[in-house]
């Protein structure tokens, strides 16, 4: 049987050493490309997934400089033990090696071996709402204040916020429906905005096809400059943290907090038996009274 790459699986991922292939011919772009289309297609991975397990394995090809093909388990462990990294990046890196030869390649044996690193349990510590605060004031530009409350006072992921267009919401609720995610490893379905996010939005002029009119460029050149100027270490990742503690102490429960935040809910109670209509999820937020400048 031919495998994905067009070539003989059995013919070329033995890990023997003994056995030389011949097979230098090989077009790393177009290999590349079609591992990328493998991810999105096959396993149903969101672009951006793809892209990210395509850059690991492209940066491992460049440092090792073998042919894909070509290598080996012992060229993937010491790839991996002369890693210095965290253990995040690690798992990422491992994650792409066993994706492209395990499910790619239908080469197992190659990293069958190789064990992501036991998770640790660091406790969490969310900035201060009095910090929110601090770093709010010092922000300069009208659009970047009311980024910062629509983070903080929604739980949605950065790509969603700045992904916005006037369809996504329905000002006179509050409510934000985020464009769905392509994949499988990431979900959305409502949120909201509070009251402070909707009186910073009257200040600003919202765009046809986005409602905030600034680049990523920019918006990282805000957060870059805020964090400078206050020492604080606050990022739309760390607002969507802070969202999750304040409406836990808020009383919200968990799997409401999930919805919001976008993420897949884990227990049978609440995957099976949860409300989840818009309009009680409205009544849910709106009891919580999420508040962040007060």
């Amino acid at each position: 049987m031919v495998g994905r790459t067009g070539f003989e699986p059995a013919t070329f991922c033995t890990s023997s050493h003994t056995k030389k292939r011949q097979f230098d011919d090989v077009n790393i772009t177009d290999l590349l490309n079609k591992f990328n289309e493998f991810q999105i297609v096959d396993l149903q991975r969101a672009e951006r997934t793809a892209y990210e397990k395509v850059y690991y394995i492209r940066r491992f090809l460049k440092k090792t400089k073998l042919n894909p093909i070509q290598v080996q388990v012992e060229d993937i462990r010491h790839y991996l033990r002369d890693l210095n990294c965290s253990n995040a990046v690690y798992k990422n890196v491992l994650g792409a090696l066993k994706v492209f030869y395990r499910d790619f390649l239908d080469c197992p044996e190659l990293v069958s071996s190789f064990k992501f690193p036991r998770p640790t349990f660091k406790p969490k510590i969310v900035p201060t709402k009095k910090e929110l605060q601090e770093f709010f004031n010092i922000i300069d530009s009208d659009v970047g204040k009311v980024l910062f409350l629509f983070y903080a006072s929604s739980g949605l992921r950065k790509n969603e916020i700045l992904k916005l267009t006037p369809k996504n919401v329905i000002f006179e609720k509050r409510m934000i429906i985020p464009t769905g995610h392509n994949g499988a490893t990431k979900s959305c379905y409502v949120s909201f905005y509070n009251s402070e996010a909707e009186n910073a939005l009257t200040r600003i002029n919202l765009g046809e096809n986005k409602l905030f009119k600034v680049s990523d460029r920019q918006n990282k050149k805000i957060w870059k400059a805020a964090r400078k100027k206050t020492g604080l270490n606050i990022t739309p990742k760390r607002l969507r943290e802070w969202f999750c503690c304040e409406m836990g102490n808020l009383g919200v429960g968990d799997r409401y907090i999930d919805a919001f935040c976008g993420r897949t809910p884990k227990s049978v109670l609440a995957r099976y038996y949860t409300d989840y209509n818009p309009e009680r999820l409205k009544k849910i937020y709106d009891d919580a009274d999420l508040k962040v400048l007060i």
